[in-house]
C-alpha cells in the first residue's frame, strides 16, 4: 500500500537513527517499527472473548421483556402522581 504519512520530529529522528544503525531503507525501517509496535496489540486481540450465558428470566406469561422499560416508566409516573396528590391534599 502506498500512502503519505506525517511523522513527528522526534519520530523522524528515531527513524533516521534506526536507518543508520541497520543500514535499511526508510520503508524497511518503518515497516519493522510498526510491526514491533503493533505485535502486542495483536496478542491482546486473541484473548478469549467475553461470553454471556443467558438464563431464562422466569417472567409470567404476558410480560414482554422488550417492554420492561415501558413498565418502569409507567411505575415512575404513578409514583410521581401519588406524591403530587399527597402534596395537594
Amino acid at each position: 500500500m502506498r500512502t503519505t504519512i506525517t511523522v513527528d520530529p522526534d519520530v523522524e529522528q528515531l527513524l533516521r537513527a534506526a536507518m543508520e544503525a541497520t543500514g535499511q531503507s526508510l520503508k524497511a525501517t518503518l515497516n519493522e517499527a510498526v510491526r514491533r509496535g503493533l505485535s502486542g496489540i495483536a496478542v491482546q486481540a486473541s484473548e478469549p472473548r467475553f461470553e454471556v450465558n443467558p438464563r431464562p428470566m422466569g417472567l409470567r406469561a404476558g410480560i414482554d421483556p422488550a417492554r420492561l422499560g415501558d413498565l418502569a416508566d409507567d411505575l415512575e409516573v404513578e409514583a410521581f402522581l401519588d406524591v403530587s396528590r399527597s402534596l395537594k391534599g
